[in-house]
């Protein structure tokens, strides 16, 4: 039994050597809605016995930069640091999670020692209702579908303009309360053969991110599942 107990706690002991002690494993972010990046700070301490080496850092996305006290990697027992994550929002918006993977030591390249996650959240000033893409199958009667647009709660933008990247697809903006909701109506000219659209929505939202959405009008090719389960 003692044999067995020592090996075990041998074995805590190793599994706990090459760990640094982070405050928050996930750290949730508000984003102001003119933002272009914003930060988060996870600060940790090594709270082993032994030295800790920081052999490498992947943000799994070019829009995500990882700094780790000004370059420092090697913590001795005791010592503290901080990771710093800097999030470019680009055109982003809502919740979006981005995992962070850091490898301790000499770990196997295959699987981080240890993941930390950035939670931001970023304001939704156009909301485009029930999704952005509407879709078609070919040959189907071209009916017109219908994209929602509100804005977010207190704003007051106006849709100044809407322009179909296809000519097989005609959109029409109407007016359901100003400033406040509007409906795009997108009608496709025929469905004979697969297609699609970009449409951009223009509005005079004073948020330069915010002030142009853009939705999606597709014709596809009905999948081999409902030609067979009609």
């Amino acid at each position: 039994m003692k044999t067995i107990i020592a090996l075990w706690l041998s074995f805590l002991a190793f599994s706990q050597a090459a760990e640094l002690k982070f405050k928050e494993l996930t750290q949730d972010v508000n984003a102001p809605a003119d933002a272009r990046t914003v930060t988060a700070d996870f600060s940790f301490t090594n709270d082993t016995g032994k030295p800790v080496t920081i052999s490498k850092s992947d943000p799994g996305c070019s829009c995500l930069k990882v700094e780790i006290s000004g370059g420092k990697l090697k913590y001795g027992p005791g010592e503290s640091g901080t990771l710093r994550a800097t999030f470019d929002l680009g055109n982003f918006s809502g919740t979006v999670d981005k995992v962070i993977g850091l490898w301790l030591d000499d770990d196997s390249s295959a699987t981080p020692t240890m993941r930390l996650t950035v939670r931001i959240h970023i304001p939704v000033l156009v909301v485009m209702e029930p999704a952005k893409t509407l879709s078609w199958t070919v040959g189907e009667k071209p009916a017109p579908q219908t994209i929602h647009i509100r804005m977010a709660e207190g704003e007051s933008i106006r849709v100044t303009g809407v322009k179909s990247s296809s000519p097989n697809f005609v959109c029409e903006i109407k007016t359901v309360e100003e400033g406040k909701k509007y409906d795009l109506v997108v009608s496709p000219q025929d469905t004979a053969t697969p297609g699609m659209t970009v449409i951009r929505v223009e509005t005079d939202c004073k948020v330069d991110k915010h002030k142009t959405q853009q939705a999606f009008g597709v014709v596809r090719k009905a999948s081999a599942q409902a030609a067979t389960n009609p």
